[in-house]
């Protein structure tokens, strides 16, 4: 079904905690009203996950944030929205006040930006519950410290009096639900509540999450873009593009049976782990390539953060050993704080190698002089997790891309602006953008454009900084099409550096498993991905979720039992 309705398949005993009917989101700008979502129904019932799905821009959190209240001044909406047969819509902000928190919470996508940085993971939560009821501050701390207990956070009794900086994403995101779930509401909505994880930390809110909803028969929806989670998670489904439902139905018929093209389109965009190592071919035996083949050669590599006042030092990276070679693609995995950023900026000369040894292209990255460390920086370059900060802002792309050339007198005048003109066609970004600043630009677009200043030199070695885990899924997939058909056009050898094996997989013929600075797993796609050695990289690959709600509902029964050993 493809109409913007999107009751519930199935009559249900219970009547729904939530009914939104007719739900327009508007907003004003250079005076006219401009709709964000339109004409949006659906219902969600007790125990009920409801994901809305859409890239960005598609409405899908304004729609939702709208219900609490929670859009820019220059925001409204209409139609109508009841909870528990109460409306929504046209509510006060003293009125909004009482449905927040207690009928009605949100988590959040980046708990770091929503929780207030100057008080304690504590006294965020005692705050909500005594704003709320007649708690005394002795109680209410009782009732924090079984809160955090509920969403398994590490020593709560410690975590009780951090501040957000101090904990972990992961234990960040456990305490925002902490917070959401104090007042037991009855309605949850969960916005992105696992994109800035690790997989693995993912894997485990989405356990929590699963367990809470099931303990207190709340109704959730889910707000997200990434399939594998839905695929985890959601009852039924609702398909958002520019602002409109274009499909809705259960979770089992959308992924097994779309019927819109853009959902056809979404699905078959993301990357399915496993479908590439399915038709690789294991070599008799490992290939050993010669040392002049090399252009990345790490052993025993060593790398430290050196000692700032009272802070030790901290040993990043110890006793990694693993190769590159020319016109090989080689993905670095792990989670936040394993090491692999640390190695990538060590192989840029950002960061010195402390011990080992790391050559690049032949030349000793270990006590390497300046001169020589400008002739490396010529032959590799480095596209970073985020285009929008990575750029300079106040210059136009082209001299973005251009700048390189120019500042190693590689090209100058009319041959520098055909060369970015050249770059340009080659990322599929039309020339006429060139005088367009990094703002202006998607961020998609952005990405490509800091390909195409990374290609700039025809570097030997690319290091590949998660350059797509901060894009929509579709933008996503044609940004690795591109990367793929650049390193076979351009032949450079590459590091890509990723949490997310999907993609990895899609791009590599040998991975690396990074674990707490030391090296757990290194072997080709096929074996590390099938058979893999290391404990840690089984329960890596157990916490990806996969596109595919009956594969995922056995992944997660392993995943849960890997997590229960851990």
């Amino acid at each position: 079904m493809t109409s913007g309705n999107a009751q519930s398949p199935k009559k249900k005993k219970n009547d729904p905690i939530l009914k939104v009917e007719d739900l327009t989101v508007e907003f004003w700008v250079d005076g006219e009203w401009f709709a964000a979502a339109k004409s949006i129904n659906y219902e969600v019932y007790p125990g009920e996950v409801l994901a809305i799905v859409g890239e960005s821009g598609s409405g899908k959190t304004q729609s939702s944030m709208s219900l609490l209240g929670l859009l820019p001044a220059n925001g409204r909406s209409t139609g109508s929205a009841k909870l528990r047969g109460k409306e929504l819509v046209g509510l006060n902000h003293s009125q909004l006040r009482h449905i927040r928190g207690n009928d009605m919470a949100v988590i959040f996508q980046e708990p770091m930006t929503a929780m207030n940085p100057v008080y304690t993971i504590g006294f965020q939560i005692v705050e909500t519950l005594r704003a709320h009821t007649e708690m005394s501050p002795k109680r209410a701390r009782a009732r924090a410290l079984e809160l955090l207990n509920l969403v398994e956070i590490p020593n709560p009794e410690v975590a009780l009096d951090k501040y957000p900086h101090q904990l972990s994403g992961g234990q960040r995101q456990r305490a925002m639900i902490a917070q959401a779930l104090a007042l037991n509401p009855k309605m949850l909505i969960a916005d992105e509540p696992t994109t800035a994880l690790d997989v693995t930390v993912q894997a485990e809110i989405l356990k929590l999450l699963h367990d809470l909803r099931h303990k207190f028969d709340s109704g959730i929806v889910l707000i997200t873009h990434d399939m594998g989670v839905v695929a985890d998670m959601a009852d039924r489904i609702i398909v958002m593009r520019n602002g409109e439902i274009v499909e809705h139905g259960t979770s089992h018929d959308i992924f097994n049976a779309p019927q819109h093209p853009y959902t056809q389109q979404l699905l078959d965009a993301v990357p399915h782990l496993g479908q590439y190592t399915a038709h690789d071919v294991e070599p008799a035996k490992p290939v050993q390539h010669k040392d002049e083949d090399l252009v990345f050669d790490a052993r025993d590599l060593i790398i430290e953060y050196p000692k700032r006042g009272r802070v030790p030092a901290v040993r990043a990276v110890d006793g990694v050993s693993f190769d590159i070679a020319r016109g090989e693609v080689v993905g670095l995995v792990g989670e936040s704080g394993s090491g692999k950023t640390t190695v990538g900026r060590a192989a840029v000369g950002l960061l010195p190698v402390a011990g080992g040894s790391l050559k690049i292209d032949g030349t000793e990255m270990s006590g390497i002089s300046k001169d020589e460390l400008l002739a490396v920086r010529t032959d590799v370059s480095i596209v970073f997790q985020d285009p929008g900060s990575s750029l300079n802002p106040r210059i136009p792309i082209g001299e973005s891309i251009g700048e390189p050339m120019f500042l190693r007198k590689v090209a100058r005048g009319a041959q520098l602006q055909r060369r970015i003109e050249e770059l340009l066609d080659q990322v599929e970004l039309p020339r006429a953008m060139r005088n367009r600043y990094p703002h202006e630009l998607s961020g998609g677009q952005r990405q490509r454009v800091g390909i195409a200043r990374a290609l700039s030199l025809s570097p030997k070695l690319l290091i590949a900084d998660e350059p797509t885990s901060a894009l929509d899924v579709s933008v996503q997939a044609k940004v690795l099409d591109l990367f793929l058909d650049l390193q076979k056009e351009h032949g450079f050898a590459c590091l890509f550096i990723s949490h997310d094996l999907a993609v990895v997989e899609m791009l590599a013929s040998r991975i690396a498993v990074m674990r707490h600075g030391k090296l757990a797993e290194f072997g080709s796609r096929k074996q590390v991905l099938e058979r893999p050695a290391d404990d840690y990289t089984k329960r890596l690959l157990a916490a990806v979720p996969v596109p595919d709600p009956d594969e995922q509902r056995k992944r997660r029964e392993t995943r849960d039992k890997l997590i229960r050993v851990s």
